[in-house]
Formats: structure tokens, sequence, C-alpha cells
């Protein structure tokens, strides 16, 4: 596909985001703020907080400050291989925002999408825009004029209450945060809560994938590859990456295969969406 020409070599696996490292986007921005993100101590103590509902009392994984970074980590690297691609976001743009505000927007988001676990578990993105509204105001009134800061504020709060799939992406940003959320998903760090003690799906799917990889696609700008220990993992990729990926915007441009690589269960061998 011509829309691809430009794409690096498929073999070419995406790590986590290098602030030192040249980019294919304006990454002044996103440096220093950044910076602010991980030095801020409201915000260090909200990522923990909010683990205490997700895995002390509900007992799923990992929501706080792991969680974070590998989000933001995805994020920007769903977003390099987008931008690589000529894929357009157009969150930033349609608020009259310069470009380099478009990955400012996702490091927001991904930093903040999960707050309102300090609230409940449940509708906890409805819980998390006020509670970031108001960490927005602090974090950027200083920094940008008034216009600047609600046309910011209004990206980063659609991509976190879509961040679930209740509600549906109306901007590239918003979609790269949806699928950034269930990329999250490697051994141990399941998004589907354990069963102590048991051997239930969720427990063996939670257990099965062993890597995600992000890597330029030959004829889509992202391909994720998914490597799996067991059949089991067909759980975590078909019941949650499945449906993070439908309405993200992205489904044309982004292919998942998932691959079981021991086939000693004789069961699925490969996946893909």
């Amino acid at each position: 596909m011509g829309e691809y020409a430009h794409r690096m070599q498929s073999d070419e696996t995406i790590g986590p985001y290098e602030p030192a490292a040249e980019h294919v986007f304006p990454d002044s921005e996103l440096n220093e703020i950044l910076t602010v993100l991980t030095e801020d101590p409201e915000i260090t103590a909200y990522l923990d907080a909010q683990n205490v509902i997700a895995v002390d009392r509900m007992g799923y994984s990992d929501h706080g400050p792991k969680h974070i970074e590998i989000v933001r980590d995805r994020a920007l690297g769903l977003y390099t291989l987008l931008k690589r691609a000529g894929v357009e976001c157009n969150g930033a743009r349609q608020q009259g925002l310069p470009e380099r505000f478009e990955p400012v927007i996702l490091v927001l988001a991904a930093t903040l999408h999960d707050i309102g676990h300090v609230v409940h578990r449940e509708d906890h993105s409805y819980y998390s825009i006020p509670l970031a509204a108001d960490l927005l105001d602090r974090l950027l009134g200083d920094r940008y004029d008034t216009d600047t800061v609600v046309r910011l504020k209004s990206e980063v709060l659609h991509a976190i209450l879509c961040h679930h799939t209740e509600e549906t992406p109306l901007t590239t940003e918003a979609g790269i945060i949806r699928i950034a959320d269930g990329l999250d998903m490697e051994w141990g760090r399941s998004r589907i809560p354990y069963e102590h003690g048991g051997r239930g799906i969720n427990t063996l799917s939670s257990q099965a994938i062993e890597e995600v990889r992000l890597k330029p696609g030959d004829e889509t700008a992202v391909l994720v590859e998914i490597e799996m220990n067991n059949a089991a993992g067909v759980y975590q990729v078909d019941t949650l990456l499945k449906a993070k990926l439908a309405n993200s915007r992205l489904e044309s441009h982004i292919r998942i295969i998932a691959i079981n690589t021991t086939g000693d269960d004789g069961l699925v061998e490969r996946i893909e969406l």
C-alpha cells in the first residue's frame, strides 16, 4: 500500500520511549511535560492510591504506576508508527493546536486515564474526568494561555473517557489510548482479575502472554505481535483486545497477530485481528 511506502524494516521493534532519542514528531513539549508528570507529588499519590480498589479490594492486577508507564510507552510507540506511515491525528488539529501537542495529549491521557479507580472500579473512566480536569487546570494553567488549556483539556478528557469500550473515540489520539491500555497484557499483567487458587480461564489466560511487540507492518502502519505460551492466551486477545480495537478509528491501520509458540497443547496456534 502506498500509504505505508516509507515504513521501516518489519523486524524493528519499538521499545520504551526515550526522551533523548530522535523522533518523527516534535518532542520538546512532550519531554517537558513528561518530566512534570513523573515528578509531581499529587500525581504520584493518585497512581499509588488508585491501586487500592483495583488490586487490594477487587483482585485485579496493577492499575498503578507500572500500568501507567506501560500505557504511556505503548501509546507513544503506536503514535510513532502511525506518524511514520502518515496517519493523521485529528484531535489536536481540529482544536487548532500545533502538531507538538499531539504527543502531549497522549501522555496526559495515558497518565490520568485510571485515576477514577480511587472512587470505584465500576464506571471509573467517568470518575476520572473531574479528577483529571482539576489536575490539568493546575498542571497546564501556568504553562499555556487559557484557550490552549481548554482545548488541550478537551482532547485529554475525551481520550480518558473513551479508553474503555462504552464510549466511541472520535479522535486518533483517543483511539491510541484505548488500544495502548489493552496492550498491557504480558505475563502477570492481565486486566482480568485473577481467580485466587483456581485454574479457570481468567487465571490461565493471564499467565499465557509472554511478550507484546510493536513493529512496522507490511500492509498496515502497525503490527502488534503477541507471543503466547498457551492457547488460553486467546481469551486475552479475543475478549479484551478485540473489543478495544473495534471502533477505535485505527482498525485499518493496526494488524494484531497472536502466536502460540509452544504448540504443545494441540490447540490454537495463531489468531489474527
